[in-house]
């Protein structure tokens, strides 16, 4: 049964990947794979900048993996700058202004291929021809359990609100695990809590932009999604604020 679960959300997780693939646009003579291209002001000085995607395809690896990514920025002032980044199946590039300076930064996600979803997120500004990393928000720190009586819950450090779980519409297949027996947890179990699954710009009630990040928390198998916790995140003074929380059960 879990391996059953397992393969069906590894198949599930592999159509979700065709989804986001975009087109790839393969450069003459060279094994290097342009995945996005932007124009725009992210120096403060008036004119465009060039701003390009590319990923150097892994030949050993399966069809679409990239050994290699990284930005390249051809600025105004004739000079040219390299955003070196990490391997992975997929990328995606948006410029957006994240830390409210009145200029577009550089928003770059990579999705790392793993059966759990998870992304490697970046953030960058060029303001004054200054390539500065800023980061993104670190997911939510959480604990979570399995409780008795086919329960569960998890509380976030952030807030200090605790969650809990009704999971008895799973009862039959924890106990053919040995999960539990007779609603009694045979061992502590703690869940799963995975990194962000996505993290993307998004507008907040003042109109300014900030991030939405999601987190999936999963019980004995990567399918066995318990919650899923949203938090938002606003860039105030140099660094983040956690802005909001939401907290779905499976199903939501």
């Amino acid at each position: 049964m879990k391996k059953e679960i397992a393969l069906a959300f590894t198949a599930f997780f592999l159509i979700s990947l065709t989804a986001i693939t975009g087109v790839y646009a393969f450069e003459e003579n060279s094994k290097t794979v342009e995945i996005a291209k932007e124009e725009a002001d992210i120096t403060g000085d008036g004119q465009n900048e060039d701003i390009t995607l590319k990923g150097v395809p892994y030949e050993e690896a399966e069809e679409g993996y990239l050994s290699e990514i990284y930005a390249d920025i051809n600025a105004s002032n004739g000079k040219s700058y390299t955003i070196h980044l990490e391997s992975g199946s997929k990328a995606a590039m948006e410029l957006v202004d994240l830390n409210n300076d009145g200029l577009k930064d550089l928003f770059i996600n990579i999705f790392t291929g793993g059966s759990d979803g998870t992304t490697i997120d970046h953030l960058y500004t060029l303001k004054d021809f200054k390539k500065t990393d800023l980061s993104v928000p670190a997911p939510l720190d959480m604990e979570s359990r399995f409780l008795n009586g086919y329960k569960a819950e998890i509380k976030i450090a952030e807030t200090g609100y605790t969650y809990h779980f009704d999971l008895k519409d799973r009862k039959k297949y924890y106990k053919k695990l040995g999960l539990y027996y007779k609603g009694k947890l045979n061992e502590p179990i703690e869940l799963t809590v995975n990194s962000y699954s996505s993290l993307n710009p998004a507008k907040l009630e003042d109109g300014r932009y900030g991030l939405k990040g999601v987190q999936r928390v999963t019980g004995i198998a990567n399918a066995d999604l318990i919650a899923q916790a949203e938090s938002t995140w606003t860039f105030i003074n140099g660094s983040w604020r956690l802005a909001h929380v939401k907290v779905l059960k499976q199903g939501q």
